[in-house]
């Protein structure tokens, strides 16, 4: 039997079909949810869910919490005297469902779907799959949560061609996706989302206003303190679904401190959080190229959808009540269950088509020719764009810039940013060319990407035919995302004086962030837009860049008009 999983960030759970449906299988507690969290004792017994998260708030030095969301990057979590990776995390919470399966069905489990959040990259998908693997499964695929949940549904049981939009709010992170349905085949159109927000955020919010006001630092607070700090801040949070004041009771330095919070200050605390929900939201409905009022039904997904402040955000942001007819904690496993029964062929199981999309643009570096016919290397090039149904295969010619040039290196990146070195490198290729003048070379890049996330690199000299080949099955960078942007927004526009003025900078800001929200014509016309006013900065004459700048202001306007 194929089981499904949905290795969450704060709770995971594992699902079964059986001839009544899908089903959730209790774990050795009797309860559905299993906390992901892992626990290591002075004996190297290794403690997952339930016991470690209570084993947490007395030894949260051991403990570890939260580590979905360092898959794929390198990080490790040290507990007491040995350190693991997050694959390596999840890894334990893996085998522990597997056990329970195991005990549940009476019979060995080696196959598993295991889910991802829709807007993993490459790198995190890759550590989910070794997670799997080292807790001994053979994982038969992972499939996309919000993918996951529209199974969970019957979305897919639909007599007539639908769109749906998949509201993903997990413990950690956050996925908007955008799905069709047309006679057996359900296709993803469009993801978006963040990494790096989901229900823990909100929690910690909390946190930073009892701290605020009760004049605490968190620094002063023992690590025992703080776990205890973080569990009343949840518990806080859940109780406003049954008032609108909730009480937050916590012991600092042996004496309690009782703080009450009212959920008007809550909602207004939570304000650049929800903000930031509303973005995913925007951008993958322009990547799809639909209205908001096209969309036929909205579903709700994860646990944090529960919560109160979310429930009312979300419906005065759609002008509907969306699709909760699902428990949105049991949705991805019962989905990734069904799948496993697909996968099966099982007589009782409509059999329906998935496709995916690539949740990331696919490029190389190039260099562009400036006003003063020089050329400027460091650039991004597009081939496979975000939101590109995969399986794909798409070919970009570029040529050679220097005279008597014999050789072309093909930086393989993904990202969003029309600069090359603020996207992440997954590989470099080599080719050799004839010498002859720039230009007169060319060579054939082409990028396939399937649906195992897997990235073909060929490239062909044109006039000789020679080809060299990479298949790029995972990435050498360790960075997160959230260092990627850091490092973005640090260095990307640190060049000459006059962008270092407020206005420039600002509006520079913005015209890359219209970059890499659009696609297709909209980002060509953003990309010249940018080139053209950071031309005239590059003659640093105050003059022509207030005019400029105003200019430059207005079109942004527009592209913000176009985009909407």
């Amino acid at each position: 039997m194929i089981i499904g999983i949905d290795l969450g960030t704060t709770n995971s759970l594992v699902a079964c079909y059986t001839p009544e449906g899908p089903k959730i299988i209790p774990n050795r507690f009797g309860k559905l949810l299993t906390p992901s969290v892992v626990s290591i004792d002075e004996n190297n017994e290794i403690y997952v869910g339930e016991s470690a998260a209570a084993r947490k708030l007395v030894h949260p030095e051991t403990t570890a919490d939260v580590f979905k969301r360092s898959m794929g990057s390198g990080r490790t979590f040290t507990l007491g005297d040995k350190s693991f990776t997050a694959e390596e995390l999840s890894s334990f919470v893996l085998r522990a469902l597997k056990e329970d399966a195991q005990a549940y069905l009476g019979m060995p489990v080696t196959e598993a779907v295991i889910s991802v959040p829709a807007y993993f990259n490459e790198a995190k998908r890759k550590a989910t799959k070794r997670a799997g693997e080292l807790a001994g499964f053979k994982v038969e695929r992972m499939i996309s949560e919000p993918t996951a949940a529209a199974i969970a549904y019957g979305l897919y049981q639909k007599n007539k061609n639908t769109r749906f939009l998949v509201f993903d709010l997990g413990g950690g992170t956050f996925d908007v996706s955008i799905l069709e349905l047309f006679e057996n085949i359900l296709e993803v159109r469009a993801v978006a989302g963040d990494n790096y927000l989901g229900g823990e955020d909100f929690t910690h919010v909390l946190v930073q206003m009892f701290l605020r006001d009760t004049g605490l630092k968190e620094e002063e607070l023992t690590a025992k303190e703080r776990a205890s700090l973080t569990a009343q801040a949840e518990a806080c949070k859940l109780g406003f679904g049954k008032s609108r004041t909730s009480v937050m009771r916590c012991k600092v330095r042996g004496e309690w401190v009782e703080y009450p919070v009212r959920l008007e200050d809550y909602e207004q605390a939570c304000q650049f959080l929800l903000e930031r929900i509303r973005r995913p939201i925007k951008r993958s409905l322009a990547d799809a190229q639909l209205k908001l009022s096209q969309i036929d039904e909205i579903v709700l997904v994860g646990g944090a959808t529960k919560l109160s402040i979310v429930r009312k955000f979300v419906g005065k942001l759609f002008g509907r009540m969306p699709n909760s007819s699902v428990n949105p904690d049991e949705a991805v496993a019962l989905g990734a269950a069904i799948q496993g029964a697909m996968k099966e062929r099982r007589e009782d199981v409509r059999e329906v088509i998935l496709t995916d999309v690539c949740p990331f643009t696919l490029g190389t570096e190039v260099a562009v020719e400036k006003e003063n016919h020089q050329m400027e290397s460091g650039h991004f090039c597009p081939i496979i764009e975000r939101n590109t149904v995969i399986p794909a295969s798409r070919t970009q010619r570029v040529y050679t810039v220097s005279d008597g040039q014999t050789r072309l290196k093909i930086n393989v990146l993904q990202g969003e940013s029309r600069m090359a070195k603020n996207n992440l490198l997954l590989g470099e290729l080599f080719i050799d060319v004839p010498p002859a003048p720039a230009g007169q070379e060319s060579v054939d890049i082409t990028y396939t990407y399937d649906i195992n996330a897997l990235l073909e690199v060929e490239a062909t000299s044109v006039s000789t035919g020679h080809k060299e080949r990479l298949i790029i099955k995972n990435s050498e960078n360790d960075m997160t995302d959230a260092q990627i942007q850091e490092r973005m927004e640090a260095l990307a526009y640190l060049k000459v004086v006059p962008r270092e003025q407020e206005a420039n900078k600002a509006l520079l800001f913005r015209g890359e962030r219209l970059y890499e929200e659009s696609v297709g014509s909209l980002r060509q016309k953003a990309e010249w837009c940018l080139q053209k006013f950071e031309r005239v900065l590059d003659t640093q004459d105050p003059v022509r860049i207030a005019a400029a700048r105003e200019e430059f202001l207005a079109e942004l306007e527009l592209l913000e008009k176009e985009l909407e």
